[in-house]
């Protein structure tokens, strides 16, 4: 059910007055034309990383880029922000302009988490990969703006704009969901014959079974299960924590 951030009776006109925010309600920012600009902003900034990873400005698209997960994982981040947009619209329109606007509080952790995992699996898999091979071209636009960019805009935009309290400590063991759906996937899709570049029957290395064996690319899924899941309390443990902070706050206001 989408989660209304304030409530209006019926015959009750649409007011401006933060006051009428809800208490546990709030966010760091409660001025939805600050969270509408800022949210346009990054949708345009996760566009620009989706096209450019995808070469679509070459002229000669590289569809195969949406068979890896990061390309998945930062597509979903452009729905959901531009899902954002639209409710910061409509709730500006119709409700006014102080609170919050979000289709949920905890499907946004579900989306955060879902990119946490391709920044994380980016800096501590590929990037030691890339430069052990010599890879110069790491940090490249792209690759920052798909892998860092996006995450941080995702990550920003929980921090300042979405109501806290909502996380339930279960949710840290089901964000991983997503990419595990992905994984289950990919190494179906490679068992099948299909490449993810040509010649290329893994997306990742660390899910290469050719090179690590069974056993390794298990100790590998197993490693990175552990740390999303660490991560993932660590965002319901600030969740909590800002919400109580934003509810004493508001006490003794």
């Amino acid at each position: 059910m989408p989660e209304n951030v304030v409530t209006l009776t019926p015959g009750s006109a649409p007011t401006d007055d933060r006051r009428h925010v809800p208490p546990l309600q709030h966010a760091a920012v409660n001025s939805r034309p600050i969270a509408l600009a800022y949210r346009i902003v990054a949708a345009g900034v996760i566009l620009t990383g989706v096209l450019r990873n995808a070469e679509v400005f070459s002229g000669t698209p590289a569809w195969s880029s949406l068979l890896f997960y990061t390309m998945i994982s930062d597509l979903i981040c452009l729905v959901w922000m531009l899902l954002l947009v639209v409710r910061t619209g409509q709730d500006l329109r119709r409700i006014g302009r102080w609170g919050t606007s979000t289709p949920s509080a905890r499907w946004s952790g579900a989306v955060m988490m879902s990119i946490t995992v391709t920044m994380l699996i980016y800096l501590v898999v590929l990037v030691p990969t890339r430069f052990a091979a010599g890879d110069s071209d790491v940090f490249s636009l792209t690759d920052n703006l798909i892998h860092i960019v996006t995450p941080t805009l995702l990550i920003v935009d929980w921090l300042l704009f979405v109501p806290k309290g909502s996380f339930r400590w279960v949710d840290p063991l089901l964000w991983p969901l997503i990419p595990y759906a992905y994984l289950l996937w990919a190494f179906v899709y490679g068992a099948g014959g299909g490449e993810f570049t040509p010649g290329q029957r893994y997306p990742y290395p660390f899910m290469d079974v050719d090179a690590l064996g069974v056993l390794g690319v298990a100790q590998w899924v197993v490693a990175l299960t552990i740390a999303l899941v660490v991560v993932g309390f660590v965002y319901v443990v600030i969740d909590r924590a800002l919400a109580s902070a934003a509810e004493r706050a508001l006490r003794v206001s």
